[in-house]
């Protein structure tokens, strides 16, 4: 809100923008950072002991709106965003009717706009319907506010596109976002295919289908140029896939989640076969998870992403087959970035931190200038040690299912400001 001035006094800034860790003040007056000898009136914000953190990022999220909005709507993923400590998303366009024309991406993100609760980065569907056949109208969605394209749930699996939609990219800068799934290797799966799935009688993915899809993608990528982005990343097949295009200077780049990064598809036999694990990709087995910290790490793949894919409770009742895959994962993303990265890892916290700020606009493209007078005050206040156990009947988000629940971890926000204002406080959603 315009007029609202505050600093935070003792804070350690964490500005992976800038490289920097520091402990200081931190000034906010009218909507963007401030020197504190600036901020006249400013109200004091005791912030020692916690972390300061700008333009938290999930790259990834479904937020239903429209079409589906029993399972979210704008309005409540904002405010799932805001007591996730996230203040820029990544909106996905598998909505009813899908986001592929100009027009209904400007309509959702121009709610988005008014709602002011998260800055949001539009994404335009890559096919008509995306459904892998008539390519959608990308230089409009582009002009309507697109940062990048994606067929989401659905892989561009026909050549032909793909080398299209890469030219396209390389011409405009804007990347594909690529869903990693060879749809016959894939067929008739429902988690991945090891001993806990086997013993459960569910249909298994085998880790070669989104192998084939990652090392197809970027042997074209090499021929075409352009600029491609591997969605949730699970195996080592598609790492390896991925680090010999990087070796070969290719402009790729890649997400892990963190259901990814926390559980292994032991989680199965944990929850009886419940539907509550069932996510795409599915959840793999422990060396493949290693592998995924590892090249979390080593900078090999750059963005941690919710794929925040929330659903109604009787949807996810229902008989693993029958289940629809996704899980709400904004409430958690921080918290397993902190438990597993920073606490587990022992990445230092501006390195761990880059993977859902810096790392999330280097793939689209968006600059930002991190804590500096007259910046944007998109922050997030993270009490680095707060332990908590996770528990969905809290959520604000409408989907109530993860299978982190129970789960105790390491850190939390505790609060989020978009523009200056705050849009959670204190245990209290302000939007």
């Amino acid at each position: 809100m315009t007029g609202e001035r505050w600093i935070f006094r003792g804070v350690r800034v964490l500005d992976p923008f800038r490289g920097l860790d520091a402990e200081g003040d931190v000034a906010v007056a009218d909507g963007v950072f401030a020197h504190p000898a600036d901020a006249v009136g400013a109200v004091p914000v005791d912030a020692k002991g916690l972390w300061l953190v700008p333009r938290v990022t999930d790259l990834h999220v479904h937020f239903r709106d429209p079409g589906q909005t029993w399972k979210e709507d704008l309005h409540s993923g904002c405010r799932a965003a805001a007591a996730g400590g996230v203040t820029t998303v990544g909106v996905m366009p598998n909505t009813v009717p899908v986001t592929d024309s100009a027009a209904r991406l400007a309509a959702v993100r121009e709610r988005l706009e008014a709602l002011g609760a998260v800055r949001p980065w539009m994404i335009g569907a890559v096919t008509a319907g995306s459904a892998g056949g008539e390519p959608a109208p990308w230089d409009d969605l582009a002009a309507a506010g697109a940062v990048a394209l994606s067929d989401d749930g659905h892989p561009v699996a026909r050549a032909a596109i793909l080398g299209a939609v890469l030219a396209w990219s390389r011409r405009t800068g804007r990347p594909l976002l690529q869903h990693a799934e060879e749809p016959d290797l894939s067929a008739g799966g429902h988690a991945h295919a090891g001993d806990p799935a086997r013993d459960l009688g569910i249909p298994g993915v085998p880790a070669a289908a989104e192998a084939a899809m990652v090392w197809r993608d970027v042997g074209m990528l090499r021929e075409v140029g352009g600029r491609l982005h591997v969605c949730h990343v699970s195996t080592d097949g598609a790492l390896e896939a991925v680090a010999w295009a990087v070796g070969r200077g290719l402009d790729v780049s890649a997400e892990a989640t963190p259901h990814h990064l926390l559980l292994t598809d032991e989680a199965l036999r944990e929850w009886a076969g419940s539907a509550v694990t069932k996510v795409n990709p599915p959840l793999r087995p422990a060396r493949m998870r290693a592998a995924l910290r590892r090249a979390v790490r080593t900078g090999l793949v750059g963005v941690v992403a919710s794929d925040h894919a929330p659903h109604a409770a009787e949807e996810k009742a229902r008989p693993y087959p029958e289940a629809p895959f996704g899980i709400s994962g904004l409430e958690t993303l921080l918290g397993v970035v902190l438990t597993v990265l920073v606490h587990e890892e022992g990445m230092p916290p501006l390195t761990a931190l880059a993977r859902v700020t810096v790392g999330p606009h280097r793939v689209v493209g968006r600059r930002y200038p991190g804590v500096r007078p007259g910046a944007p005050a998109d922050l997030t206040l993270v009490d680095p040690d707060a332990a908590w156990v996770v528990d969905p009947a809290r959520f604000v988000s409408r989907g109530h299912n993860t299978p982190l629940a129970g789960v105790r971890l390491r850190g939390r926000p505790v609060a989020t400001m978009v523009g200056g204002r705050f849009t959670f406080r204190d245990g209290e959603v302000l939007v």
